[in-house]
């Protein structure tokens, strides 16, 4: 059991915070910053704008003792900034990843490379999640309309919930499903970041204690999913469009393979890290 620990003033808690994740975090200063926002009830930018002005409220101490256990900063506070929205989320729901934005960047350039004003139209997100891609794109296409699709109604509610938060909801539907069972295309626009984690591969404790094992881990090889969903994106995808899928890093050649055999024209693009992270499919012309 984690010990709860004690602060004083704001600035000398955030530093004995950050020492405490340090270790536990990658990002020490920042959750320590986002724990006392969050406590505070205030945004971070006005926390750290004049951090003298407030107390440190009783609920700090037990926050940082959550986090030093190990729970995802995005669960303590109940949401995951992601591109230009805030998606909420809890336990139970995937967590939005900086990473991810590459699949957005990708959907941007494809649109200003000689597609037309009306593209996408339609918008297919595959593995929806709390609706992350899918949000993130429609706020960027705001004539597109979009369908999500997931397998945990639990993911579904938080999503349903963002996309009325985010004013999106009039332009968005949801499903249960399984990939795309079910579902009718065509599709200008399809995204899918699938579960794509080996099942022997070790995971921070934040991530495998945490967050939900069904969108994470995807067989022996990790590409389990992909096998699913490939094959059947030829029959949603429009025959001018694109479909966006996240891979791990060392995937791009065996998901490529996979994409080829489907019939498909396949683009990687790198995260800003240098790490091979989406794959582009297109049909050729």
């Amino acid at each position: 059991m984690t010990e709860t620990p004690t602060f004083a003033g704001v600035a000398e808690s955030l530093r004995t915070a950050t020492n405490l994740l340090t270790g536990i975090s990658d990002t020490p200063r920042l959750d320590a910053e986002l724990l006392m926002a969050h406590a505070l009830g205030v945004e971070r930018s006005a926390l750290l704008l004049d951090p003298a002005r407030y107390e440190v409220p009783n609920l700090y101490a037990r926050l940082v003792a959550r986090r030093m256990a190990h729970e995802p900063i995005a669960y303590i506070v109940g949401y995951r900034d992601f591109w230009t929205l805030r998606i909420e989320v809890g336990p139970g729901v995937l967590i939005p990843r900086p990473d991810s934005e590459t699949l957005i960047e990708a959907c941007l350039d494809f649109a200003r490379d000689g597609r037309g004003a009306g593209w996408p139209s339609r918008v297919l997100d595959l593995g929806t999640g709390p609706g992350t891609l899918l949000l993130a794109v429609l706020s960027e296409f705001p004539h597109a309309t979009g369908l999500g699709v997931d397998a945990s109604e639990f993911a579904l509610a938080f999503a349903r919930d963002n996309a009325d938060e985010l004013g999106l909801a009039d332009r968005t539907d949801f499903q249960s499903g399984d990939w795309g069972d079910g579902v009718e295309g065509p599709f200008d626009l399809i995204l899918c970041n699938p579960p794509y984690i080996a099942d022997d591969e070790k995971l921070m404790p934040d991530v495998a204690d945490h967050e939900p094992a069904g969108a994470l881990y995807a067989g022996a090889d990790g590409l389990a999913d992909y096998r699913r969903i490939i094959p059947d994106l030829p029959r949603l995808l429009a025959p001018d469009g694109l479909a966006v899928l996240e891979i791990g890093a060392t995937q791009h050649i065996s998901v490529g393979q996979l994409a080829e055999a489907a019939g498909f024209i396949v683009a990687c693009r790198q995260d800003l890290g240098g790490r091979d992270r989406a794959l582009l499919l297109t049909r050729a012309r």
